[in-house]
């Protein structure tokens, strides 16, 4: 090989990433279109996908084990993604968290395709505890981190548990968008949970020294 032809690779070398790119889009949109036709989950086979997506089995098994990391990457897709949170204060955080939260809560009851894959989803456990692990548990990640600078800053009572008070930031907003169908997702919603529980947790809160 010449210092040229190494210097300057074949086209079909130097487009080899978006050719893999393009295959990824591909076979996520397949999945995408096989459930909005009413597949289930159950019904999507690795050599189904891969033919209305055009491409060999093998092909998908190169990027994903099996069906369960493919299907978290579709749902990672499909679902509104994580905002950037502003960092300006702790407050600012914190209704930017809730607002995503809210957010996914009328996608969901907006899109049958949503709506759908996550009622379905219960029925795998390994696809459901990948969704927590790698989706759920990061979000309540950054929750806990924003709670924690908010007891360091002085805005939060330090004699609860972190863990708790996330709970309560999120748990307003959860009970509402995942378990009550009917239950009202104002915009502002995220706002009022926020100013009241910090009120709420205020130092001036806690509780003086028992006798």
């Amino acid at each position: 090989m010449t210092s040229t032809q190494r210097q300057n690779p074949p086209a079909e070398q130097r487009r080899g990433r978006p050719r893999s790119e393009a295959a990824e889009r591909s076979i996520t949109e397949a999945v995408v279109q096989l459930l909005e036709e009413g597949a289930s989950l159950a019904d999507l086979s690795i050599e189904r996908i891969a033919r209305t997506a055009g491409v060999g089995k093998a092909t998908i098994y190169r990027r994903w084990k099996g069906k369960e990391e493919l299907f978290l990457d579709v749902l990672k897709d499909v679902e509104p993604t994580d905002p950037e949170l502003p960092g300006t204060s702790v407050r600012d955080d914190l209704v930017a968290m809730l607002e995503s939260l809210r957010q996914r809560g009328l996608a969901k009851r907006s899109s049958a395709l949503l709506h759908n894959v996550f009622a379905q989803m219960q029925n795998y456990p390994k696809l459901w505890a990948a969704y927590h692990a790698n989706v759920v548990e990061g979000r309540r990640r950054t929750g806990m981190a924003i709670v924690r600078r908010g007891i360091a800053e002085g805005l939060i009572r330090s004699d609860l548990d972190a863990e708790l008070i996330n709970d309560l930031f999120v748990g307003p907003v959860l009970l509402r968008a995942v378990l009550r169908p009917d239950g009202v997702l104002d915009g502002d919603l995220a706002e009022h949970v926020v100013d009241a529980v910090l009120t709420g947790l205020g130092p001036s809160r806690q509780p003086g020294p028992r006798g």
